[in-house]
């Protein structure tokens, strides 16, 4: 089983044809490779392992590594043992979500929802194999990942990913499940891509996504898309409670239509 406290990859691959642009910067390029040699790490990593990751030799990565020293961005693991991202990741954390209209736009309806519900409230923005989260309000019961700011989880299995799938074609849902990392969470994580189609159209005709242990064991969640303007999917809200509390039908008849309503207050029409 996959672990929750690993974000999916956010690193983006770059095409030969974008690579050979002239106006493209390799050296940019490497340095973001190498902060995003962390995303799947739960400690340290030594020299040796950033330049693996990155993809980079170890001569670049030992610059890289010096001149993001030297900006903020990285710095010595306590004890010296390798390095961990630096305090100035969170500047550019920041001003996403300060500058990001949509999370300026649906922070005070989201607010509102979790006066309603009692229970955690989520928004993620859609990011095509995986969803991320921009806003998180906790409820009473809370793991460590569920507080953070910035954590993805894939498409496919979230309640809010699956809101957002049923706002697309059935092709480019079929693209999104094929280059998936079709691994479950849980025992109950459905991971086969013709269940996950089905899903998919079901929730077409109920305007909503519930997720059961698809994520967390003993968690249900809610989830509702948020259109832009040309009504594609962007984002989502979620709702998330605990199975020991509800019953998943009296779950859907007090979350859904405020799930659903908060959603569409938050779209551009």
């Amino acid at each position: 089983m996959r672990s929750t406290l690993r974000a999916e990859s956010g690193i983006r691959e770059v095409s030969d044809d974008q690579r050979a642009d002239p106006l493209f910067i390799q050296s940019v390029a490497r340095a973001l490779q190498v902060l995003s040699a962390f995303h799947h790490e739960t400690g340290p990593l030594s020299l040796s392992e950033i330049a693996s990751r990155a993809g980079v030799d170890r001569s670049a990565a030992q610059r890289i590594v010096h001149t993001l020293r030297a900006t903020g961005h990285l710095r010595r693991a306590p004890g010296g043992n390798g390095f961990l991202p630096g305090i100035r990741i969170l500047d550019h954390t920041l001003d996403f979500l300060r500058l990001d209209p949509l999370t300026r736009r649906a922070t005070p309806v989201l607010l509102e929802l979790r006066r309603n519900v009692q229970e955690r409230v989520d928004l993620s923005l859609f990011d095509d194999l995986r969803v991320v989260y921009a806003a998180r309000m906790q409820s009473k019961r809370e793991t460590f990942y569920a507080t953070l700011v910035g954590h993805s989880v894939p498409t496919f299995c979230s309640s809010g990913g699956l809101a957002i799938l049923a706002r697309l074609p059935d092709d480019r849902v079929r693209d999104i499940i094929v280059r998936s990392d079709l691994r479950g969470f849980t025992p109950r994580t459905v991971t086969d891509p013709d269940a996950i189609m089905d899903e998919v159209r079901k929730i077409r005709q109920a305007g909503y996504s519930v997720a059961i242990e698809q994520i967390l064991t003993g968690e249900i969640a809610l989830g509702a898309a948020v259109t832009g303007p040309d009504g594609a999917p962007v984002a989502a809200i979620h709702v998330a409670g605990s199975l020991s509390e509800w019953t998943p039908d009296d779950f859907v008849q007090r979350f859904a239509p405020l799930a659903t309503e908060a959603a569409r207050a938050i779209s551009l029409q």
